[in-house]
């Protein structure tokens, strides 16, 4: 070959080059594959979604997981519990959706109302298969009906959520020295010292159904709540899923409901507390949930769903729940960590969409819903960030 003909072909392939460069997008100091300065943001993949708003992600909870007013729990073997319902009435509101409202109380007028007003928990197969009613379901729904019949002006779910409010006040909530406290159901009612699930508890929905009722038991359940988390704090940097308070105003935590079981720790259930307190109008509730930010650490990758209650990782606890990082996101969020909470509830997002579960779903559109949105009558700390 020629000297000219090797110049040329040189040239021609330095030229070459450079158009595959520049259809690659690659600019100075950038690594290979970068996107170019002016091209499109791209869209994110199927398995990580884009940032949600929370309207959006409670239609997609809506969309996936209720037919025909169930909130079916497709990954328990197709049943209902009281908790769903609830959790489909809230988000109903706040992505503005009367339709699926209604059906969801539809099916819940008809198929959990007990006698006494409260909600029986669980149905399966055609049948309620549990009885028992479970206090924080029943405040969800009251909640969410009395925040329904302001928005749509509708009297009967405003009726429907003050006579439901009543029920809870009246059969589920004790006199403690620390002040009222909302009891996990009927059952723990019946002797002192009584059974407390801390993240039951939620301020926000005491003040709304404060509000809506006049009943002064509410203020009572929002102080002695307060007082019980605080309690519980003082021993342990985290609240554990469940615990017992006696009437003199001790407080322990307890390795289950029974107080037996699986031992004591910071899991599926006590996750949800820092989102109830964080979104709570008083500074002292949020002040509560900031104090989680510490002990939960800061690591991207991973996040064990149940720890003890100094924060250290259970063995084989999964990695990554939603539950989890929306728990996390709270309690940033609480501490004025607007960035770290907003990553977290992205994570929750990315968590849900690759493992589907019902409760995973519930919790990632529920913490959009409670720490981004006004639509649930709280004071949603990453409202003005999201």
């Amino acid at each position: 070959m020629s000297r000219r003909l090797q110049l040329l072909v040189i040239v021609l392939l330095a030229a070459a080059l450079v158009g595959t460069a520049v259809a690659l997008g690659t600019r100075d100091g950038a690594p290979p594959g970068a996107a170019p300065d002016d091209a499109p943001a791209p869209s994110a993949p199927s398995a990580v979604p884009a940032t949600r708003t929370a309207p959006e992600a409670a239609h997609e909870f809506l969309a996936s997981w209720v037919d025909d007013g169930r909130v079916v729990r497709r990954d328990q073997g197709g049943d209902t519990v009281s908790e769903g319902q609830a959790y489909g009435l809230l988000l109903a509101v706040v992505a503005d959706d009367r339709t699926a409202f209604d059906e969801i109380w539809g099916w819940t007028s008809e198929h959990l109302v007990r006698a006494d007003g409260l909600l029986a928990w669980r149905w399966d197969d055609g049948a309620v298969v549990d009885e028992e009613p479970a206090s924080d379901a029943d405040l969800d729904a009251a909640r969410a009906l009395v925040l329904a019949g302001a928005a749509w002006d509708e009297p009967a779910y405003t009726e429907a959520g003050t006579s439901l409010a009543a029920d809870v006040a009246d059969r589920m909530t004790v006199g403690t020295a620390l002040g009222r406290v909302l009891a996990p159901g009927v059952w723990a009612t019946a002797a002192d010292p009584y059974g407390y699930n801390p993240s039951y508890a939620s301020p926000a929905a005491y003040a709304v159904l404060g509000d809506a009722t006049g009943d002064p038991r509410w203020a009572e359940l929002a102080s002695g709540s307060a007082a019980t988390t605080a309690a519980l704090l003082d021993v342990s940097a985290l609240p554990p899923d469940w615990a017992q308070v006696h009437g003199d105003g001790t407080v322990e935590a307890m390795p289950g409901a029974a107080g037996t079981g699986q031992s004591v720790r910071y899991g599926y259930d006590a996750a949800r507390l820092p989102v109830r307190y964080a979104e709570s109008c008083a500074p002292e509730d949020t002040a509560l949930a900031a104090r989680l930010a510490g002990p939960l650490g800061s690591g991207d990758d991973s996040l064990p769903a149940e720890l003890d209650l100094g924060g250290t990782a259970l063995e084989g606890s999964e990695a990554g729940h939603p539950v989890a990082w929306v728990g996390r996101a709270a309690a940033r969020a609480a501490d004025g960590d607007v960035i770290g909470a907003a990553d977290d509830l992205d994570r929750a997002d990315r968590a849900a969409q690759a493992a589907p579960t019902y409760y995973g779903a519930a919790w990632a559109a529920l913490g959009r819903a409670l720490l981004e949105s006004d639509a649930l009558g709280g004071c949603a700390p990453l409202g003005d960030a999201a």
